[in-house]
């Protein structure tokens, strides 16, 4: 085993915006990575990045080492990219100091790739749900999946970039193939004030082949790459694999159907690093935030809106389609499901500790109705709490969807810890109490030089 390679996981216990972004960048510069692979989701990524100059970038496709330069961004075959969404994003890098971004990018051939009819069709799909929308980013992420499960001799790779004629052929028998699907959806839809554009890129039979030539400007043959390129890399030095979202939020773990078409967990990471034959240390970092937090809809027992004036959220407004961004005490229930889910983690990173008070909200059990306990673990001592949920079956959606409509039932039991003046070393201590793993990092602010290192756990033989 080599002590110059070494793969850092970043993966959110939460339902995302835990600060896998700045994590990541942290990561970096502290141990020399030279490369960041994205290793699931898509363009619906939203991971801040503020550097001590004061320059700030939402990264949602380039990995969030960007800013040191050097620093490459590798997009995996288990993602899903957006190619113009990824144009605008290397403009305003440019704009921020960072004018060279996509020439230090990569994409796996395999790479799933989203049209405007994916986007479009995603949309409609939630406009038409109505007061039961299941909560979308809107970027086409989900419809793209869905797309090429169901017709994969269609889907769209990135492999596919490079050649515009047929690019422009494959795009636009997914726009027909999506348009005589959606034909229920598109009427349910229409009246809509916000339908009308999402309709018009459906109807619209020019559209594919202007897309792909827009596409062309991506210079898409010198950035996709066979999957052998990331095995060489890998054997060059630290990388950091920067997950997307929330291990909440995942397809097969996350509270159906508020959840992703993407898993979230580290077994696409570890999956990664099995095909390469990778043989250096591997650390799994989870994060989660001094407090929780949700964007749009979903079960979400701790939420307090009364909490949201004392922990304002400069990148995390309710524009767009994720809808408001909603918080409340810390969950220490969904926490340990999360760690459940994702097989564990080597240490934790705790962020927003600089957002702590005196008395600080936080919960380690609910209140349940007995009708859920297929899904609920009750406690031994009181067996009026409910202390954890059930971790069923991989892929059992069925049982996904039970414990959404139970975690919508639980009301949490609220405490408060007194804190005081050493309110960043007690709630670490707590937290390392309260689930039993160790806290390696803590976040004290926006910036790199806000973290401090706690020590790493051993290395984790890769799997």
């Amino acid at each position: 085993m080599s002590p110059s390679r070494a793969a850092h996981l970043v993966v959110d216990l939460g339902f995302g915006d835990s600060g896998k972004g700045t994590l990541t960048d942290w990561l970096v510069r502290r141990h020399g990575a030279g490369l960041v692979v994205r290793f699931n989701g898509g363009a619906q990524a939203g991971h801040n990045v503020i550097t001590e100059d004061g320059r700030h970038h939402t990264f949602s496709q380039f990995g969030a080492g960007s800013f040191v330069p050097g620093v490459r961004t590798h997009l995996a075959r288990s993602t899903v990219l957006h190619p113009l969404a990824m144009r605008v994003e290397a403009r305003y890098l440019a704009e921020r100091g960072v004018p060279d971004a996509l020439a230090r990018t990569t994409v796996s051939e395999h790479a799933r790739v989203i049209t405007p009819f994916h986007q479009a069709a995603g949309r409609l799909r939630e406009l038409a749900r109505g007061a039961g929308r299941h909560g979308t980013c809107g970027v086409g992420v989900g419809e793209t999946v869905r797309d090429a499960l169901a017709n994969p001799a269609d889907a769209l790779h990135a492999r596919d970039l490079g050649e515009p004629v047929s690019l422009a052929r494959k795009a636009r028998t997914a726009q027909e193939r999506l348009r005589s699907e959606l034909s229920e959806v598109m009427r349910a839809a229409r009246t809509h004030p916000h339908a009308e554009p999402e309709l018009a890129l459906l109807e619209d039979t020019d559209v594919a082949s202007r897309w792909a030539q827009a596409v062309q400007t991506l210079r898409p043959r010198e950035r996709v790459v066979g999957d052998e390129w990331l095995g060489t890399a890998l054997r060059e030095g630290t990388t950091v694999f920067e997950g997307a979202q929330g291990v909440l939020l995942d397809e097969w773990r996350g509270f159906h159907p508020h959840t992703t078409w993407s898993t979230c967990t580290f077994d696409l990471a570890l999956e990664l690093l099995h095909a390469h034959g990778f043989d250096g240390e591997v650390h799994r970092l989870g994060v989660l935030r001094t407090y929780a937090s949700r964007h749009g809809e979903g079960p979400f027992p701790t939420e307090e809106p009364a909490l949201a004036p004392a922990l304002p959220e400069p990148h995390n407004g309710a524009a767009g389609w994720q809808g408001r961004f909603r918080v409340g005490g810390f969950d220490a229930v969904l926490a340990r499901y999360a760690l459940a889910s994702c097989g564990g983690v080597d240490s934790l990173a705790l962020t927003h500790l600089d957002r702590l008070m005196d008395r600080w909200p936080v919960c380690t059990a609910y209140r349940a109705p007995s009708t859920h306990d297929d899904v609920l673990i009750r406690g031994t001592v009181d067996p009026s709490h409910v202390t954890g949920l059930r971790l069923g079956p991989h892929r059992d959606l069925a049982h996904q969807e039970r414990l959404t409509r139970a975690l919508s039932a639980c009301t949490p039991v609220r405490e408060e810890l007194d804190l005081g003046e050493q309110a960043s070393d007690r709630f670490v201590s707590w937290v390392e109490a309260t689930l039993g793993v160790r806290v390696s990092v803590t976040s004290h602010g926006p910036t790199a030089r806000d973290k401090r290192e706690r020590g790493l756990t051993g290395p984790t033989p890769p799997r």
